[in-house]
């Protein structure tokens, strides 16, 4: 193997305090032939699928990268914006606003750039470009509030192996979740009430988080866990008892269980149960994205208004708004102990 040097790295340049964001990924255009490399990328990866690697390659490539490509094109389409892939530029604003609220406190010191697992901008074209201006202390953020093996772990392998090919390598602290942190937490309350001081309020708070296979929580994955504690001190944080919120789980695929409940089937439910009306959120995402705002904010709406339900709304990530940009700066910070010292930078 031929390791990537630091030749092409401006040594001149004082050390900086690098902080990479990264998210999950998105295709490069709506379009059938994008949508089959992104998700050959995505589902080839052994942590997103758990599954003996060459009964999966058949699978795969013989039936999934023949009949979703063109599925999910469709989906794509429907949340396609001029400037692009909401979650790719939602991510990009988060990245521009962290990056000034970081240098007002500490100028040049910091460098903020974001990077996707899947796709581009990928991480380790931007870890490259980090390192040639000077980063020599790398946090990285994954924005997945709740741990699990399939995102920040898999975040991790990509960061590994990218490590494994150079000669030359940074201090590396890594935010593994942030889950119950009281500036996330006071983001996300923040943003209900305010929808709910704009539009009134409903019956019931659904927070929809993306499901794993049960078998991640039957075999240690800490991610249901963490969801369930996220909607605890929110819900106790907007005053709520157990009757006015409800936690439940969306995006399964395939045969096997799931985390229950599932989304899709408790909205089917709760008109039949006397619930008329409901606002949902999904605090595990930091940034809309196809499976907010057109599994949740539409598919999921349908189904619960055919079922009997009176008033759907659906409650906007946090994207980039001011409160979530301070909560990330916080969390930064909490991790930054040393770095920034003067006398140590």
């Amino acid at each position: 193997m031929k390791y990537i040097g630091t030749e092409n790295y401006d040594h001149q340049q004082p050390p900086r305090v690098g902080i990479l964001l990264t998210n999950l990924g998105t295709p490069d255009a709506p379009q059938r032939k994008a949508l089959r490399a992104y998700l050959k990328e995505f589902l080839q990866d052994p942590r997103v699928v758990e599954v003996p690697r060459l009964l999966w390659w058949f699978i795969l490539n013989g039936v999934i990268l023949n009949i979703r490509p063109g599925r999910s094109a469709a989906a794509y389409r429907s949340v396609w914006t001029e400037r692009g892939s909401p979650l790719l530029f939602h991510t990009q604003d988060q990245a521009d606003a962290l990056r000034a609220r970081m240098h007002r406190e500490h100028g040049d010191k910091v460098i903020v750039e974001f990077a996707m697992r899947y796709g581009k901008p990928s991480i380790p074209d931007v870890l490259q470009d980090m390192l040639q201006r000077g980063v020599r202390k790398l946090l990285v953020l994954p924005l997945y509030p709740q741990y699990s093996g399939a995102t920040t772990g898999s975040t991790f392998d990509a960061l590994a192996a990218d490590f494994t090919r150079r000669r030359w390598l940074p201090e590396l602290r890594m935010i593994n979740h942030y889950h119950d942190h009281p500036a996330y937490i006071r983001a996300i309350a923040d943003s209900v009430r305010a929808h709910r001081a704009a539009n009134g309020g409903a019956d019931l708070l659904l927070l929809s988080y993306h499901g794993v296979p049960q078998r991640y929580l039957d075999e240690g994955d800490p991610y249901h866990c963490e969801c369930l504690k996220t909607s605890r001190l929110v819900a106790e944080e907007l005053g709520l008892d157990e009757t006015g919120y409800k936690t439940t789980f969306q995006s399964r695929f395939g045969r096997e269980e799931w985390l229950k409940p599932y989304t899709d089937a408790v909205l089917k439910e709760l008109p039949g149960q006397g619930v008329k009306s409901v606002q949902v959120i999904s605090p595990g995402f930091a940034a809309d994205c196809l499976e907010t705002l057109e599994e949740l904010a539409v598919e999921n709406r349908d189904y619960f208004l055919a079922a009997g339900g009176e008033q759907y709304q659906y409650i906007p990530c946090l994207n980039s708004a001011p409160d979530h940009i301070e909560a990330l700066a916080a969390i930064a910070h909490d991790h930054l102990s040393g770095w920034l010292d003067p006398d140590r930078a």
